[in-house]
């Protein structure tokens, strides 16, 4: 786990400056660098989303690890913020039920996640289900 002296740059929210990149290492990358609180987060939310999702597309865009299907596209990302991880699910008002916060993006919903942890892991976990059988999105 990265603190703010050593590894890559550190932006707002403590969200780590990684480099555009491909496949699960970059991915790693991001959340070993992501310090305190947020990195535990950050690991599980990696490890739900492969639970869920065997086979799982990863790559690092926008300093940011998202999350597909090959061939549908981007179904999941997520960013650290300064008291939460935001988890952008791309077509989260197509979920049941849909993540609790709207975007204004009417497609997008988010789960804001704290320092307390992922209030419902087996709700998540159904969440990234759906979100995977959905199409996603391209990215542009």
């Amino acid at each position: 786990m990265a603190t703010k002296g050593d590894g890559p740059k550190l932006l707002a929210g403590d969200n780590p400056q990684i480099p555009k990149g491909d496949g699960d290492a970059p991915v790693q990358a991001y959340l070993d660098a992501v310090p305190g609180w947020k990195h535990g987060v950050v690991r599980r939310l990696d490890e739900l989303v492969v639970q869920a999702v065997p086979g799982v597309t990863k790559a690092v865009r926008w300093n940011s690890p998202f999350y597909g299907v090959e061939g549908q596209g981007w179904f999941l990302s997520f960013h650290c913020f300064t008291r939460y991880v935001k988890v952008t699910f791309f077509a989260g008002a197509q979920l049941e039920p849909p993540p609790p916060e709207g975007s204004k993006e009417p497609s997008v919903r988010y789960l804001h996640v704290d320092e307390d942890g992922i209030a419902d892991e087996a709700q998540l976990l159904r969440w990234v289900g759906q979100a995977a059988a959905l199409p996603g999105w391209d990215g542009s």
